[in-house]
């Protein structure tokens, strides 16, 4: 019989998870939604580069004008960083998190059912979709202005694993792991965003979806713990054990999951909201 996993063992998984959920959330948070201005209008400038002096003046008003126009229609788009976010409430902001941000993370979590019966009896699977809901946790409890790191421990350890885990442990008190060490654990999950950062001056798809799967293997410390988060409904398991179209019902189980994990992310940050 496997031994227990304990409160301290869940932390000192959690804490690092955590903290490596901040950039990833940033990145989606703060990016510009398409780019154009970057992709577009520096092109257009080297082949005038040669041109006269009204060129290069013709070259900045349109470029102006044009900024100008993208940024407008940007602004009314429902994104983070947008006038239109702003004027959203949390209820409709955690939607859009659910929505946009949970396709990519359980599209990655059902792929496994590819494999129908075989893929499932791997944690591959489960630790994917746990990484995505700890990753949606952690940006719904930003939109409620839950930012410290404790508080968004003690959140995914009961969301997820039914762990109604002690503040002072949660906030690494007791928890018999370094700092040195947290800040290695974090680092090593974070790896890809910083070097895709340095290279590109973003996080590309790629680095993203490589640490999702980064998040996933860490996850993979707590076993059994990963089968007490939210799941999806009784036939999409049934489903999902078949090759093939074992995919769709596992993508639209992990949904179903999300959305659960979501629902019960809202009564605790309710029930555990400071008193002003």
């Amino acid at each position: 019989m496997a031994e227990a996993i304990s409160d301290k063992q869940i932390v000192a998984v959690l804490r690092p998870f955590v903290r490596a959920t901040t950039p990833l959330l940033d990145a989606l948070r703060e990016s510009d939604p398409l780019g154009l201005v970057r992709r577009v209008l520096p092109a257009h400038r080297e082949t005038l580069a040669a041109g006269d002096r009204e060129d290069a003046e013709h070259l900045d008003r349109v470029e102006r004008g044009l900024r100008e126009k993208l940024l407008d229609g940007l602004e009314s788009v429902k994104v983070p960083g947008t006038t239109a976010w702003d004027t959203m409430t949390i209820d409709d902001r955690t939607d859009w998190w659910v929505n946009r941000v949970g396709r990519f993370t359980v599209l990655l979590a059902s792929i496994p059912g590819l494999g129908g019966a075989l893929a499932d009896r791997l944690p591959i699977q489960d630790a994917l979709a746990t990484a995505g809901q700890g990753l949606l946790l952690s940006a719904i409890a930003a939109e409620h202005g839950r930012t410290d790191q404790a508080d968004r421990v003690r959140l995914i350890a009961r969301v997820l694993f039914d762990r109604d885990i002690d503040p002072a442990l949660a906030a690494g008190h007791g928890d018999d792991v370094t700092d040195e060490e947290e800040d290695a654990a974090t680092a090593a999950l974070t790896e890809e965003l910083t070097e895709s950062s340095a290279k590109h001056g973003k996080i590309t798809v790629k680095a993203a979806t490589s640490t999702l799967w980064r998040f996933g293997r860490t996850l993979w410390a707590l076993g059994d713990e990963l089968d007490k988060r939210p799941q999806g409904r009784f036939y999409h398991k049934a489903i999902g054990i078949l090759p093939v179209v074992g995919m769709a019902a596992d993508y639209f189980g992990e949904r179903s999951a999300l959305k659960r994990a979501a629902k019960k992310a809202r009564k605790w940050l309710a029930a555990t909201a400071p008193v002003s």
